[in-house]
């Protein structure tokens, strides 16, 4: 069995050393630190979980809630986030539901070092607790503007802007809108960035081409044969997230209807199923492996030191124009 002392020994440095850089000690110069980490990926020397959290009081083990994870878009996510933390030698314990309670509650009972929630949509009583105690908690994709913590988000209301500057700059003027839930973030700033440029644009948006989308396929799939049904349909719709413009493809073809050539769709968040030749759906893309990187950094630092001043990093968003808009070049800006 490979012993500290052999990582040690096969590094040229004291094993005081070797306890430093397992205990992720400022104190060590990164170039020393390279050369134990590279003896001990050679000498296939593996911590001992439990000793390193008796001396460190840390379990290298991070938290991560999702309330939705059929949604395709938070696999994605989650992936980036994975990929990230065991770059830093982090793992990762996921939690599905609504409010991350056990989350929290492994957080009281130190079974995790820290959390990042990725569909958080009002501060609950405990999570507003745990953030006003300055416990390890980093909001990723979603964020709270009450909640004073660390949050990562991307430009959702500049996003939804791009889409009505393109849509208006094509020519259409009959342009429908398939909606998010109320409580997310997401949802909320992507419309109001798309409602109020739409208006700035001379061409508010029609509330009898606006219906709800539920970020959800078989909603979205009924809202976009509703739609499409009445006397003088929309020419484009903008879909609050992928998941709803898939629904909305398919509810167009459903009724015969073709994409581009008799409805426009655009979505929002990129994820890979837009990109198949099936749907190549145009969309807004979010930078999901920067944020989830951001996330990541941001969380082990407030781990290592709780006092840091919270910040919040909002990334900007970017159209992707695709078949599903007949590939027409975006505007010039």
């Amino acid at each position: 069995m490979v012993t500290s002392r052999d990582v040690a020994r096969l590094a040229g440095v004291s094993q005081m050393t070797v306890s430093r850089v397992l205990q992720d000690n400022g104190k060590v110069a990164p170039q020393t630190r390279e050369r134990v980490l590279a003896a001990m990926r050679e000498a296939g020397y593996r911590p001992h979980a439990a000793a390193r959290t008796m001396r460190t009081r840390r379990t290298a083990t991070v938290g991560v809630v999702v309330a939705d994870i059929t949604n395709p878009f938070y696999p994605q996510l989650l992936e980036a986030v994975a990929e990230a933390l065991d770059a830093a030698g982090q793992r990762m314990v996921l939690w599905n539901g609504p409010d991350g309670s056990g989350a929290l509650e492994s957080l009281d009972e130190g079974t995790v070092d820290g959390l990042i929630f990725t569909t958080v949509t009002e501060a609950t009583p405990q999570l507003s607790d745990a953030v006003a105690r300055a416990e390890p908690i980093v909001l990723l994709h979603r964020g709270l503007d009450e909640l004073d913590c660390d949050q990562v988000t991307t430009d959702n209301a500049a996003g939804g802007r791009a889409v009505a500057d393109y849509l208006v700059a094509t020519g259409h003027t009959r342009i429908g809108f398939l909606r998010g839930p109320e409580l997310p973030s997401t949802a909320r700033h992507r419309e109001r960035g798309f409602r109020e440029r739409l208006a700035e644009l001379g061409h508010p948006l029609s509330e009898d081409l606006s219906a709800p989308g539920g970020f959800a396929h078989d909603v979205a799939r009924s809202a976009m044969r509703d739609l499409l049904d009445r006397t003088n349909p929309p020419t484009a719709v903008f879909c609050a997230n992928d998941l709803t413009a898939l629904g909305a493809v398919d509810g167009a073809v459903s009724l015969g209807r073709r994409v581009p050539e008799d409805v426009w769709v655009i979505g929002y968040d990129d994820i890979a199923l837009t990109a198949w030749d099936s749907y190549d759906i145009t969309t807004v893309r979010q930078p999901i492996a920067e944020m989830a990187r951001a996330a990541v950094a941001r969380l082990l630092e407030r781990i290592g030191d709780r006092d840091l001043p919270t910040r919040r990093d909002c990334f900007p968003s970017e159209l992707l124009v695709r078949r599903s808009t007949a590939h027409t070049a975006r505007p010039a800006h």
